[in-house]
């Protein structure tokens, strides 16, 4: 092997996943170095979010962690309830049931405060065993030799041996893609998060909310507020901040060509906010990412030789309708990624750390929760384009109106079943036409007036921090036809077909009498999401270490 500095376990990512698996590698006396490439943890990071710790999961973070939730968490979530909207008319369901189903505890979190909290605690515990956290190092690839994985390559550093890789390098990991374990191709196995975090005293949120100290809520929305797209709103409550976004099924976003931050702006202005934004709408960071579909991506053999991969870059993100989890598997996925290895090493046949924690993820029933067999069996009939049309055709006629009012004392119920959420299929009648005809036939008017104006998109991304690295962009187009990249126009959450600061531009080239739409890039606004991966003809990596966009809030 060259002679490059070498360490037993590297850990690529220092989020709530990367951190559980430093943290139990460092238990069992292993040393381990972590490697992040924000200036420091949680700068590159955006979640929702909510934290889960399951009753079922054999590792939570508090586990792991102690005085976790009094030091790095926000609120606990004790409201839960989801918002059907047609127009200004609303029928509101309790969701705290399904909420509370397998759930110790639930916390609204901020990725900035909570993940330089696991930072400094993950430093601590990995330099006892001879390693330590270094920031601000992008970690860029894999090093092979002879064909096997050996280690990592950095922008900034010369490469990096060992023993075992957890890559926790998030939704848009160049190793997994570097191992050819997962791909962009599909946008249909995607979602895109855009999120507003809104500055309100507690207080405020105290009085508007009618929630104490201890106490938090969480509302969702869904129906024919966002434009016919796949998917819905979000807002929780945190100390002294709002989290508000939306979530989208990304091709649903693509095919209905909308843009991001209007259908976020079309939350923030709907009167049912009124209640709890006032007028006095002050806010503090826009930000965006990808979410994978675990249906749909989570990767049942999340290994490849000494590499194992953990949380979103494994696909491990459970959105299943309002059942929206994924730090709380990233944590469990650490943690028995690192238990793994050690117990592999110690029956002498470490290199079947892979296969085993394949194993352990199917034995805990994390699996079984991010790809539910029902829904594999029944998609090829919910999710066919025929079935659809059908299913809301007799939604929306007289029939099915009646229906839905016949069955106005049970939905509740039904809607808090957390199988029918496992089997809920992705497409326009959870999301957009059941949800509709329910406030319709059920609801009731909204009579405040929102007198919230979001920041425009310029104001957006002029309110984000960036160390731009000049002459050094991270994304090339491969294609700039605009058949080929000009979804990204709009799909890009710093982008609009209207706006010309964004990432992505619709320009006419004129040559010899005639006109080529084609699409130019300045990488400068990025907020790393990764959209135009997925949608446009990319090479798509992150900035170096320390470079491009800085997340305050996250």
């Amino acid at each position: 092997m060259s002679d490059y500095e070498h360490y037993e376990a590297l850990v690529v990512g220092a989020g709530p996943g990367g951190a559980a698996a430093a943290a139990t590698f460092a238990n069992y006396g292993i040393e381990t170095l972590v490697l992040e490439r924000g200036v420091e943890a949680g700068s590159k990071n955006v979640s929702g979010g909510l934290i889960y710790a399951e009753e079922s999961a054999p590792y939570t973070i508090d586990d792991l962690f102690p005085g976790f939730r009094e030091a790095a968490a926000e609120r606990p979530i004790t409201k839960y309830r989801i918002h059907n909207i047609a127009g200004d008319k609303v029928e509101s369901f309790d969701l705290t049931d399904l909420h509370e189903h397998d759930t110790e505890w639930s916390d609204s979190v901020l990725r900035r405060k909570m993940d330089s909290w696991l930072e400094d605690r993950v430093h601590e515990r990995t330099r006892e065993t001879g390693g330590g956290l270094l920031t601000g190092v992008h970690v860029n690839g894999l090093l092979r030799e002879e064909g096997r994985i050996v280690g990592v390559t950095l922008d900034e550093l010369d490469p990096i041996t060992a023993d075992i890789i957890v890559a926790a390098d998030g939704v848009n990991s160049e190793l997994a893609r570097d191992a050819g374990l997962m791909d962009w191709d599909e946008p249909d196995e995607w979602f895109q998060g855009v999120k507003a975090v809104v500055d309100m005293p507690e207080d405020a949120i105290a009085d508007r909310f009618d929630v104490a100290e201890d106490e938090g809520a969480a509302h969702l929305f869904s129906g024919d507020l966002f434009e016919g797209v796949r998917g819905g709103g979000f807002l929780y409550t945190n100390r002294d901040t709002l989290s508000l976004g939306t979530v989208f099924h990304l091709d649903s976003l693509v095919a209905e060509q909308a843009e991001p931050h209007e259908l976020l702006d079309g939350l923030l202005t709907h009167p049912l906010l009124a209640q709890w934004l006032g007028d006095d709408y002050t806010e503090l960071e826009y930000s965006a990412k990808l979410v994978p579909d675990s249906k749909k991506v989570a990767l049942r053999e999340p290994h490849f030789g000494r590499l194992l991969l953990v949380g979103d870059a494994a696909g491990q993100m459970q959105a299943q309708g309002p059942i929206i989890k994924g730090m709380n598997h990233a944590v469990t996925a650490g943690a028995l990624a690192a238990e793994s290895y050690a117990q592999a090493k110690s029956r002498n046949e470490p290199e079947k750390a892979g296969t085993r924690y394949a194993r352990k993820l199917r034995s805990e029933g994390v699996m079984k929760k991010l790809r539910p067999r029902g829904y594999e069996l029944l998609r090829g009939v919910t999710e066919d384009d025929g079935v659809t049309n059908v299913v809301d055709s007799v939604l929306t006629s007289a029939v099915g109106r009646a229906g839905v009012r016949a069955l106005s004392g049970r939905l509740e119920r039904l809607y808090n079943v957390p199988t029918l959420s496992a089997l809920m299929p992705d497409t326009r009648t959870p999301y957009v036409t059941l949800p509709t005809v329910i406030a319709e036939e059920l609801g009731t008017r909204v009579r405040d007036q929102s007198s919230v104006t979001p920041p425009d998109l310029e104001a957006r991304i002029g309110g984000l921090t960036y160390d731009t690295d000049i002459g050094s962009p991270h994304i090339t187009l491969r294609d700039e036809s605009y058949e080929a990249s000009g979804a990204a126009v709009a799909a890009c959450p710093v982008s609009a077909v209207d706006f010309g600061g964004g990432c992505y531009r619709e320009e006419v080239v004129r040559t010899n009498g005639s006109e080529e739409r084609v699409v130019s890039l300045d990488t400068q606004p990025c907020v790393e999401c990764g959209t135009c991966a997925v949608v446009a003809d990319t090479d798509w990596s992150h900035p170096r270490g320390d470079k491009g966009v800085e997340f305050k809030w996250g």
